[in-house]
């Protein structure tokens, strides 16, 4: 993985090269971006640079440590540098195939066999196909990707005691030990068990921690780390991306991107739906919703929980969606709310605008909120049925009395 293989981030990719380049490379650091960012490609793309650095160090200086000492090699000072340089080191196949020995990966995963204690290095081929395949994947594509079906991935303590025994031994080439562990939120108390290797380690190891969440990370790893924020994407970051990478046509990259909020996994799983018309059965259920017409409502709703879990999150997110475009609406005037009209589909620009009629801007934030509510219990299992009609019931009392939403 290089930094050209991350989508966007044009600012944090600088920052992690001037870090090496200034020598101001804590030993521990956070990635710490919500789902879809590109936190773990990123870090995989830093891990890659930090590992091969010490090749250079030696063909060009007296050996040299990032974390501390001077260093006197002029190193690249730009991404793109970074990637070419990178390019040139003889280990770098070793790096881009996830296969270098003083890389070292640890996720959440379930045991491979029965009664063996669940450790990381056993799913390693079934990681490297992962990141290939799936880079801006969450934890739950990688469950399903290792067929966990419904078992909960955990960091143990196993994987605590094989993390601390391989840092502890020597590097095999690079001179530097680097490990990534992905998600550390499901790392329990038994993580207290790194604090010591964390705080003092070996001479030049890296820790570089991956995560969505920071309030579900032990405080005491998260005192111990330099945090590194990674953003969400611009939505023409994402443009771009579904352009290039999904081949997808550029009106329907244009809508995805500003539809999928930053999460680059989100674009994707709308392009697979994209065929969808979420439009007009969305225009449908609110009328009949609005218009407080039972018969029509349950038939809608029947409808709805017919369409399974995945695509019943892709409809309220969709709905959550045009909220927020008629929000932006409401408050933006002249030039900048015709930038946001021309980023919509015609169906879509007349939603967002009739919407602003039938609801006042608290009525708009009570609706996504109620919608960002059933998406989390469409997450876990709820009865589709019961839980859209309680959101229709809800949705109905909460703008009964304004204009409705007409087709």
């Amino acid at each position: 993985m290089q930094f050209k293989d991350v989508i966007g981030q044009g600012g944090v990719k600088q920052h992690l090269v001037e870090m090496v380049q200034h020598n101001r490379l804590s030993h521990a650091l956070l990635f710490l971006g919500k789902e879809g960012s590109g936190a773990l490609p990123l870090a995989m793309a830093f891990a890659q640079y930090v590992t091969l650095l010490p090749n250079l160090s030696r063909q060009n200086a007296s050996e040299s440590s990032l974390f501390g000492e001077p260093v006197e090699i002029r190193l690249p000072s730009s991404p793109d540098a970074a990637d070419a340089w990178m390019e040139a080191q003889a280990a770098f196949a070793k790096t881009q195939g996830v296969v270098h020995p003083d890389i070292h990966f640890s996720f959440p995963v379930i045991p491979k066999k029965a009664g063996t204690p669940p450790i990381s290095a056993d799913y390693s081929s079934e990681w490297r196909e992962f990141v290939k395949q799936l880079p801006y994947g969450n934890v739950y594509d990688w469950l399903q990707f290792i067929d966990a079906e419904n078992k909960q991935g955990n960091i143990t303590a196993h994987e605590c005691n094989d993390i601390i025994r391989k840092l502890n031994l020597k590097s095999f080439e690079s001179g530097y030990k680097t490990l990534v562990m992905w998600m550390p939120e499901y790392l329990g108390k038994e993580g207290n068990k790194l604090l010591k290797l964390i705080e003092e380690p070996p001479a030049d190891t890296l820790f570089i921690l991956v995560a969505e969440s920071e309030s579900a990370i032990l405080s005491t790893i998260l005192s111990r780390c330099q945090l590194v924020k990674v953003p969400a994407l611009e939505p023409e970051d994402i443009e771009a991306a579904l352009l290039t990478r999904a081949n997808c046509p550029p009106d329907t990259a244009k809508s995805l991107a500003n539809t999928a909020s930053g999460n680059y996994r989100e674009a994707l799983h709308l392009l697979q739906h994209a065929d969808e018309d979420f439009g007009a059965l969305l225009k449908d259920w609110m009328n009949a919703t609005l218009k407080n017409q039972p018969v029509v409502q349950v038939k809608l709703i029947e409808e709805l929980a017919r369409l399974g879990r995945e695509k019943q999150k892709q409809f309220l997110r969709y709905f959550t969606h045009l909220i927020e475009q008629a929000v932006r609406l409401e408050v933006t005037a002249g030039a900048q709310r015709a930038r946001l009209l021309t980023a919509l589909s015609a169906g879509e620009a007349d939603f967002t605008q009739r919407l602003n009629k039938a609801m006042s801007l608290e009525q708009k934030e009570a609706v996504a909120a109620e919608l960002d509510k059933a998406a989390y219990h469409i997450e876990r299992n709820a009865n589709a049925k019961i839980l859209f009609h309680a959101l229709t019931i809800r949705i109905y009392h909460m703008v009964k009395n304004n204009v409705l939403i007409e087709v």
